[in-house]
């Protein structure tokens, strides 16, 4: 096996990279301004697991190896990856605890004959931080960056835009998603921690994108808004993205199915019931307002109460099929209606 340089022209669907010693670290926030991200620990603790990036090459190797150090993720945590050729998934790899190399064998490309050279993308893990060392091809090989020129998809949201119990890296629901319908994805999916912070809004006014979703409000369940200040805060956070993408296509979507919490109220007194009526009313002020490509959209479209029995073991997150059938209703129903 042959070294390859790795550098950060490898590495697609991250909001930054830190250059570490021995590596890159790809966060899904700008690192350099982690600070203006309290509390520290939230988010900023999220923003550092790839969820959504990978690494993407152009290759005749027939084995790809990759070096990790995942020395910050949980000891019980096995991370998964997955390589996707095209939009086809065709293989995934496990790193247990301890581990640090993943190989994938039997690729096309046949470089003792000079086979023509193919894209390969590797999904990072969805949880756990890691930072990217080393990348070997088999010797005699071709291996040079490549590039995404397919448009860009930015999926904000939860847990849920997260997808921990994902089957593995490229069948998260908005991973999936955007295989389907030919996208470049940057998921800014944060554990705990969607609460359309004001910061985390002007990251997305500041980044590429074709089409934008916002997946809001099982979080603030917890405690982040009243009602007083729900429907404001969507408002202003829609307000702060789309300065910086004045045409592009913004869905706004409300929890999917949730049985517990529909009807039960949360620390300041919402449920999920009163955020879907918040959000639509807020989607249909801005149109009022001006704003003709922001759409509303009810998470139960995509997750419906008919699926909670047996996809929501927890009442809040789905399984890995779960995610699969979100993934699939986004291909087929909500990339669609905003033009792609």
């Amino acid at each position: 096996m042959t070294d390859i340089p790795l550098t950060a022209a490898y590495v697609h669907g991250a909001v930054s990279i830190e250059t570490r010693d021995g590596g890159l670290r790809p966060w899904r926030l700008p690192h350099a301004r982690r600070r203006l991200f309290p509390p520290d620990g939230e988010v900023v603790a999220r923003a550092q697991h790839p969820a959504g990036v990978r690494l993407r090459l152009r290759t005749d190797s027939p084995r790809v190896r990759l070096r990790v150090d995942r020395s910050e993720t949980p000891d019980e945590e096995v991370q998964t990856f997955d390589l996707v050729i095209g939009d086809a998934l065709r293989a995934t790899a496990a790193l247990a605890p301890g581990e640090s190399e993943v190989v994938f064998d039997d690729l096309p490309g046949e470089p003792i004959r000079a086979a023509r050279p193919i894209t390969v993308d590797i999904y990072l893990p969805v949880f756990g931080a890691l930072t990217l060392c080393g990348l070997s091809v088999a010797d005699g090989a071709a291996c040079a960056p490549a590039e995404d020129a397919r448009p860009r998809w930015i999926a904000y949201g939860s847990s849920i835009t997260q997808c921990r119990a994902a089957h593995s890296p490229a069948r998260a629901w908005p991973a999936l998603a955007a295989r389907l319908r030919g996208l470049n994805l940057t998921c800014m999916g944060f554990g705990g921690n969607c609460h359309m912070e004001t910061m985390v809004a002007m990251t997305i006014r500041d980044l590429p994108a074709d089409v934008i979703t916002l997946k809001l409000g099982v979080n603030m369940h917890g405690g982040s808004y009243a009602p007083r200040t729900f429907a404001a805060q969507a408002i202003g956070f829609v307000r702060t993205v789309r300065q910086g993408h004045p045409h592009t296509p913004i869905a706004v979507i409300s929890p999917i199915a949730n049985v517990a919490m529909e009807h039960t109220p949360g620390a300041t007194g919402m449920d999920l019931a009163m955020m879907r009526e918040q959000l639509a009313d807020a989607v249909s002020r801005l149109a009022d307002c001006g704003d003709d490509n922001v759409h509303y959209v009810d998470g139960r479209e995509l997750f419906g109460e008919d699926l909670c029995a047996d996809y929501l073991p927890d009442a809040v997150h789905p399984t890995g099929d779960g995610y699969e059938i979100i993934g699939r209703n986004a291909a087929e129903k909500l990339l669609p209606a905003l033009g792609f």
